[in-house]
């Protein structure tokens, strides 16, 4: 009821009869707890009595409820603010499981993760290859005769590039990769001339050749660069990592309860920006979702210098001075976010985002974050269910 509360506004009372929201709740829950795309999650659901009975259904289905393409309507349709409140419902949830105390919520530990994108890892000969490709393709599609298209000749110079790259023959590889470039201003140039003056055109060629003149313009050392023509949102972000120098996504601030772990807040972030700058919104949310604001909120080194301005007390790791004996045990503890985050991705899907635009990194990092949290809850009913069964073992 307090999802079709939440999420009455998104519907209109006309028109085809929506999903039950308890089902798309569900499976939603369902993916993110057992790490399963929507095909995957839809498909086991028909063979799963308990997810069906999870999902509001009171009899066995034989039939899948929607096709997979259904979630994705549903999250666009719902947006980040929604997901907000679906992650809320996993906080209660945990809360009377007793996977964590109420008194929890007032000691929270943040830290940030970067979520990589769904995208090949981006290379100069590649992008160039595909923003050419996807140019001549949207010409033929709209009748547009090219002077010439150079998708062959722009294929084994990629191919070369590639191949020079390897051999270290660093010299060459910079020759393709300026012939590359040439083959792709050519082509932008004819297209731009050949709709110049048609107002329906321009509007339909004007999102791609935005990204390409952005992708001839842009230096090796700049920043804000184009990394994917289908996801151009995507941030290229340094962690300190010795395995992954770079990864490209964006970054994700978690806000998890010190004691027991629970996830209250799964922040998304567009750009790179600097881990201080983003603990104001982080307690935000996490103030929101969990309905009280933190007493004391416990970071790394990389923080100095936050915008956080209200009344919890933020305590940097490596502090030493005005602690008492249980900040001290709370701040040690602090590290165990890392473990939190470490299963969010392994086991949540936080490892690769599948969802397209910055709406889609936020939605995916609510729902790995709500996953997170039912996984805390069945934990907690497990140990208890196994301590009734050993207490009545031991009677009898």
């Amino acid at each position: 009821d307090r999802f079709d509360e939440a999420f009455g506004g998104f519907f209109k009372p006309m028109g085809r009869k929506a999903k039950p929201t308890r089902l798309m709740v569900g499976l939603h829950y369902l993916k993110h707890i057992h790490d399963l795309s929507d095909e995957e999650v839809v498909e086991r659901w028909v063979e799963n009595p308990y997810w069906q009975h999870f999902c509001g259904f009171a009899f066995f289905q034989h039939e899948p409820p929607i096709d997979a393409s259904t979630m994705t309507r549903w999250r666009k349709r719902i947006g980040p603010e929604g997901m907000e409140a679906v992650l809320k419902g996993t906080v209660d949830a945990a809360l009377q499981a007793g996977a964590a105390k109420p008194s929890s919520l007032e000691r929270v530990s943040v830290d940030t993760t970067v979520q990589p994108k769904a995208i090949a890892h981006p290379t100069d000969s590649r992008l160039y290859l595909r923003a050419l490709q996807a140019l001549v393709r949207q010409a033929k599609r709209h009748g547009i005769v090219l002077r010439q298209s150079y998708t062959r000749l722009a294929k084994r110079a990629s191919l070369k590039a590639a191949r020079y790259a390897h051999a270290r023959q660093f010299r060459r590889m910079r020759r393709e990769l300026k012939r590359l470039r040439t083959f792709l201003g050519r082509v932008y140039r004819d297209v731009g001339r050949k709709i110049a003056g048609d107002a329906l055109l321009e509007g339909r060629f004007a999102r791609l050749l935005g990204l390409v003149e952005r992708l001839l313009a842009q230096k090796p050392k700049d920043s804000n660069k184009l990394y994917a023509l289908h996801a151009p949102e995507v941030a290229c972000i340094a962690k300190g990592k010795a395995r992954t120098p770079y990864e490209f996504g964006c970054k994700v601030a978690i806000a998890a309860t010190n004691r027991e772990g629970l996830v209250l807040a799964a922040k998304a972030f567009e750009g790179n920006p600097y881990d201080g700058h983003t603990l104001a919104a982080t307690v935000a949310q996490a103030t929101v979702l969990s309905g009280r604001e933190p007493e004391r909120v416990y970071v790394d080194k990389g923080y100095r210098g936050h915008d956080y301005k209200g009344a919890a007390a933020v305590l940097i790791a490596g502090r030493k001075r005005g602690l008492t004996p249980t900040m001290k045990r709370e701040l040690k503890r602090r590290s165990a976010i890392e473990a939190t985050i470490g299963h969010m991705k392994t086991e949540g899907r936080l490892d690769r985002n599948w969802l397209l635009g910055h709406a889609g990194d936020a939605i995916n990092a609510l729902l790995a974050a709500a996953g997170q949290n039912l996984r805390l809850a069945l934990n907690a009913l497990a140990f208890w269910f196994a301590w009734i069964l050993a207490s009545l073992s031991a009677a009898s």
